[in-house]
């Protein structure tokens, strides 16, 4: 056994070996963001004016996973990497972010999560705001929820790309967990504020432990958790982020009915994203009024062995009884497959519009599993 002396002389010695690595680490990180700058100085020569790459990033941090040892946490490596290359693009040019403010929402969260902390980032008040300032492009990008796999697609988002012709550059998928949070005890808690898909995702919760208290839907989480914090009888529903920014204790942690809830968010721009291998494509159209169309609209897809992940229908809101459908596919615009099946679509098809080919994310994936392996563990 060491002595207290020889076990501190060998913390010493490998705290020396840190400090090292420290400094080599601070001097690589600043060769990569002078490089960064280097990059950017050509976009700007070249005429580029958008810097942010989702394919780029994905390919980054894919490459940082894969060749790490496993000593640093997965999670805290993809974080760093992140907040590595938020840095970077800003000494190229900062992209300015809109989001579903104010601060602390779970889309402020999903930003943050694919931007990191370097980037300007801008609230806005509603859904349709970010998409008319990323469409007049006082914004350069904008981060919008469009499905939660409690609730599902968001028809207020999907309806967007109805009106504006924006592009999903990337999407962010981010574990949702919904907290009660008030300065109130449970027992005194009578009226609720929140957004409509919190209160569906915790309506079991909601039932069992507060089946009495008033309902009050709020643009969104964090303005539920501004309006709740100087009110007595008064709680909210949202995320630990907002519960830090207001000072409000959470009363009831983790109170959705289910324990895998996310929501999917979708960067909307004017850039189109180069293909990365393991892509998704968005597309929506209108059909013909014909016996058979969509089985002859859903043929080519299958022929081709083409994955569809989603299919959604929505009124366009022109015309009665007139809908419009939403396809997500495995693949990028780029793939000769996908290419042949959009271009025999045109033949049962009345319109079609391509809402952009991106990376997929498939960290969530990893995460549902962690959890279920969790899960299993404890039986």
């Amino acid at each position: 056994m060491e002595t207290n002396d020889s076990a501190a002389a060998r913390i010493d010695g490998i705290r020396r070996q840190i400090d090292e690595l420290d400094a080599r680490l601070v001097g690589m990180l600043d060769a990569r963001a002078a490089l960064a700058r280097e990059i950017g100085k050509a976009k700007l020569s070249g005429g580029q004016q958008r810097f942010f790459d989702a394919s780029r990033q994905k390919k980054v941090l894919d490459k940082a996973l894969l060749t790490s040892g496993g000593d640093f946490p997965r999670e805290s490596l993809r974080n760093v990497f992140i907040e590595i290359m938020s840095g970077c693009l800003a000494r190229e040019k900062p992209p300015t972010v809109g989001y579903l403010g104010p601060e602390a929402t779970f889309t402020h969260m999903a930003a943050m999560s694919e931007f990191g902390n370097s980037v300007a980032f801008q609230a806005f008040n509603s859904i349709l705001d970010i998409f008319i300032a990323t469409d007049r492009e006082w914004i350069d990008y904008g981060v919008v929820p469009i499905e939660n796999s409690t609730g599902g697609v968001i028809h207020s988002t999907l309806d967007m790309f109805l009106d504006y012709n924006l592009l999903i550059c990337s999407e962010i998928y981010l574990v949702i967990h919904q907290n009660l949070i008030s300065r109130n005890p449970m027992g005194r808690v009578k009226t609720i504020y929140s957004k409509s898909e919190p209160f569906q995702q915790c309506q079991i919760w909601l039932r069992e432990n507060l089946p009495n208290a008033q309902l009050i839907e709020v643009g969104t989480t964090s303005k539920g958790v501004e309006l709740a914090k100087d009110r007595d009888y008064a709680a909210a529903i949202g995320s630990e982020l907002a519960a830090r920014k207001y000072n409000v204790p959470v009363i009831a942690a983790h109170i959705e009915d289910m324990k895998d809830n996310s929501t999917r968010f979708v960067v909307i721009g004017k850039q189109e994203s180069p293909p990365t291998g393991n892509d998704k494509t968005s597309i929506m159209f209108s059909i013909k009024d014909k016996p058979g169309a969509l089985f002859e609209l859903l043929r080519p897809f299958t022929e081709r062995n083409i994955n569809l992940t989603k299919i959604e229908s929505r009124p366009t809101r022109r015309k009665a009884w007139d809908y419009v459908f939403f396809i997500d596919m495995a693949g990028h615009l780029s793939d000769p497959a996908i290419a042949e099946c959009l271009e025999l679509l045109r033949e049962h098809i009345t319109a079609i519009r391509v809402m952009g080919s991106y990376p997929r994310d498939v960290k969530i994936r990893e995460r549902l599993d962690e959890m279920a392996n969790a899960s299993r563990g404890m039986f």
